[in-house]
């Protein structure tokens, strides 16, 4: 799991690496969260952070590694 240093939750290896497979296959950033909404999964931009966040909840997971974006 990954902790974030501004005491965000942390998020679950297996969110991260749906993240990273998901990445992998997406032509940009637009398709990437659109991949992702499919899977339930949200980024949010919250003051200059991304935020997971778990859809249609809109519950926040974690801010989201620079090394996945």
């Amino acid at each position: 799991m990954v902790h974030a240093e501004t005491g965000a939750p942390m998020i679950e290896t297996s969110i991260l690496d749906l993240l990273r497979r998901e990445r992998a296959k997406a032509l940009s950033p637009r398709e990437w969260k659109f991949r992702l909404a499919g899977s339930g999964y949200g980024i949010a931009d919250v003051d200059g952070a991304r935020i997971v966040t778990k859809l249609p909840q809109g519950i926040q997971l974690g801010i989201l590694p620079p090394h996945v974006m």
